[in-house]
């Protein structure tokens, strides 16, 4: 039995995970999913990482898994937990000393959602959310998502420079999905070959893969468990 340690993306909240959670549950492992310290301008990376810590407590045969603005902190809490596995789902990939403020510029992520969105009349990176967001998502749930919205991750965390000096040494996966309308795929492929030297797994989704394909998202973090 293992212990998931799912850390959701930014404005979202534990309850992202609770469908996947029930999958995981089901299946016989335990889960962890909290809510990351919001609403407070203040909070950095530490704040996030040790919320998540006191959420783990002594649980071990750790796999800790990132969705989106979570790939900043997922690394830090599976360096600092010595997890057994890091997956990194719908994910940013950070790089020593860069600052979620710098990162779509520094890894062409603006660049290559315009380019995406010329191509597809302009669903990617749209501002309506259930268009770039939840397209994949049933309408009940995408709204009871909007509904937890909050502000999450903080000023502070936004400017803070990624603090780890390498990426830790952890095995390391990413799950990409093929159907991202907030991160091109191309984009997150090519960003997986350069900073992390994998390629990644991918399933048929949208963004909120949580969400909208639970079961098959659950399936792919228990492969090889």
């Amino acid at each position: 039995m293992s212990t998931y340690v799912l850390i959701h993306g930014g404005g979202d909240v534990g309850w992202s995970w609770h469908l996947v959670a029930a999958e995981l549950r089901g299946r016989g492992h335990e889960v962890v999913a909290p809510d990351l310290p919001a609403d407070d301008p203040s909070a950095t990376f530490t704040d996030y990482v040790d919320a998540v810590v006191e959420a783990v407590g002594d649980r071990k045969d750790l796999v800790v898994v990132g969705h989106s603005f979570g790939g900043f902190t997922a690394p830090l809490v599976a360096d600092r937990l010595a997890a057994d596995l890091l997956v990194l789902v719908a994910s940013m990939i950070p790089a020593p000393g860069e600052s979620p403020d710098d990162w779509g510029r520094n890894t062409g992520c603006d660049e290559a959602v315009q380019a995406q969105a010329a191509r597809d009349g302009g669903r990617t990176g749209n501002a309506d959310p259930y268009v770039s967001f939840y397209h994949d998502v049933p309408r009940a749930l995408a709204e009871e998502a909007l509904s937890k919205e909050r502000a999450h991750p903080s000023p502070a965390a936004m400017k803070e420079p990624w603090p780890l000096d390498a990426w830790p040494d952890v095995p390391t996966r990413f799950v990409l999905c093929s159907e991202d309308r907030c991160f091109p795929p191309d984009f997150l492929r090519g960003l997986a070959a350069e900073r992390l030297g994998i390629v990644p797994e991918e399933i048929a989704a949208g963004h909120c893969v949580a969400l909208s394909r639970p079961t098959e998202l659950a399936d792919l973090l228990l492969a090889g468990r």
